[in-house]
């Protein structure tokens, strides 16, 4: 950790990394047990699951990094937030997009979709918890 990094960096980093894991851990054994039951849509489905997955959970950890560069500018409150609240923004609007786009589809099994997602992402907050828990964050952030 730099002299001018914040100490949620490293933390954020590794949900980032950890998540990934996860998610792509998830999508091969959802494509695998998908392709069995379902067959060649199931597959694709799962993997579009845990994409969307990720790119929602990656929009959130992301943006905060993002955000926490304007840590030393007199403008770090409003920008973090602004940052963060349109990253939350932007995650609502790319679901609402999707699920309209996705819901008619033939190539995809709506069942196999939500299930994968919905999995992606309770594995993604164990991971946000387990990497929250273990991290060593000072109880006062940034001290100098």
């Amino acid at each position: 950790m730099t002299s001018t990094e914040i100490s949620s960096g490293p933390v954020l980093r590794s949900v980032l990394k950890y998540g990934a894991i996860i998610t792509g851990s998830i999508a091969v054994v959802a494509a695998v047990i998908a392709g069995i039951v379902v067959g060649g849509i199931g597959v694709t489905s799962a993997l579009v699951g845990a994409a969307m997955a990720l790119i929602f959970v990656g929009i959130t950890a992301a943006s905060i990094l993002v955000a926490n560069r304007f840590s030393s500018s007199d403008i770090f409150v409003p920008a973090f937030f602004g940052i963060v609240l349109g990253g939350w923004l932007l995650k609502f609007v790319v679901f609402l997009v999707l699920v309209f786009v996705l819901k008619d589809q033939p190539w995809l099994n709506t069942i196999v979709l939500f299930l994968t997602l919905v999995a992606s992402i309770i594995g993604s907050l164990v991971v946000d918890v387990l990497v929250v828990a273990r991290s060593r964050m000072p109880y006062v952030s940034d001290a100098r």
